[in-house]
């Protein structure tokens, strides 16, 4: 078993984590956010979404965010554009990489997005295009990859099917996303080796989220097969709706505790990314999601 020696975090939390909370977060906070996680040493970090304010509300001020950012040199910042619309609003932000999601599940498609798989790849493709074109870097998510709150457990098949609708598009970069958190070790392997029939290692990523807390085991079965990049949120940001009370994404500060506690780097610094966790949870009135900062506080105000 060849274990990474570096794994390469993306955090999530200031778009993926932040579009489910309820209280408007400002974008001033937003920034903060984004500063502190690349202070603390993130490379990767996933800022905004370009979609319909009235679909999520939360991002409406995503070309604020974005122009706010102080950038740093060998920071890459990513956002989400779901259609044409979004991508020409999103290129003016210069973006260095967009992600387009998709969902292994017909039934998740219809709900979330309102048309099949096939149909959802017809929309993303000439976003991918745009994109490339533009010089910038594509990224694929693809949902529910080992289970569907309408269709439950997911065939590796289906995985395979929307990886290779990808690929034919022209994204480079695919994750798989166990979104409402009920995957198991052997089934996210079985999801990450459908995938692996149409993209190279180094083309994918994990996204696991800790709904029956499983997502440190699925992130070591993904390690174990040599995967080394990973999508992340600092505190655990992020509900899963389809799961009510349900955690959302793994926090940051776990799998980075995990990562160091065997041997493996991040360039990312544990104490400060915690900081950052108790930022974002202090404004939001909570404590921060994540195990490993609990630990480390408890130890700090000791």
């Amino acid at each position: 078993m060849k274990l990474p020696q570096r794994v390469k975090i993306v955090d999530v939390g200031p778009r993926d984590g932040l579009q489910n909370e309820k209280q408007p977060v400002p974008a001033a906070v937003k920034i903060e956010l984004v500063h502190r996680l690349q202070q603390a040493g993130l490379k990767e970090i996933e800022v905004t979404s370009f979609v319909s304010p009235k679909w999520v509300p939360q991002m409406a001020d995503n070309a604020e965010v974005m122009a706010g950012i102080q950038r740093k040199p060998g920071v890459r910042y990513s956002v989400l554009t779901p259609n044409l619309q979004g991508f020409d609003a999103a290129l003016k932000s210069q973006p260095d990489e967009i992600v387009v999601f998709g969902a292994a599940s017909e039934a998740f498609s219809r709900k979330n997005i309102n048309c099949s798989i096939a149909e959802s790849i017809e929309r993303f493709a000439p976003v991918v295009q745009a994109a490339r074109a533009a010089g910038v870097y594509v990224r694929g998510a693809m949902s529910c990859t080992v289970g569907c709150p309408y269709e439950g457990e997911i065939a590796p098949e289906r995985v395979g099917y929307l990886a290779g609708l990808m690929k034919g598009i022209g994204v480079q970069h695919i994750g798989v996303a166990d979104t409402i958190g009920v995957g198991t070790p052997r089934k996210v392997q079985a999801a990450i080796e459908a995938t692996l029939r149409h993209y190279a290692l180094e083309h994918v990523s994990g996204h696991f989220h800790d709904t029956y807390g499983q997502a440190l085991a699925n992130t070591l079965a993904a390690l174990e097969m040599g995967v080394w990049q990973f999508d992340t949120s600092v505190a655990g940001l992020g509900g899963c709706p389809y799961a009510k009370g349900a955690t959302g994404n793994v926090a940051t500060e776990d799998v980075v505790y995990m990562l160091h506690g065997m041997g493996i780097e991040t360039g990312i610094d544990l104490d400060l990314l915690i900081d950052a966790g108790v930022f974002i949870s202090d404004f939001l009135q909570r404590k921060p999601g994540s195990r490993a900062a609990t630990a480390i506080l408890n130890k700090r105000h000791a």
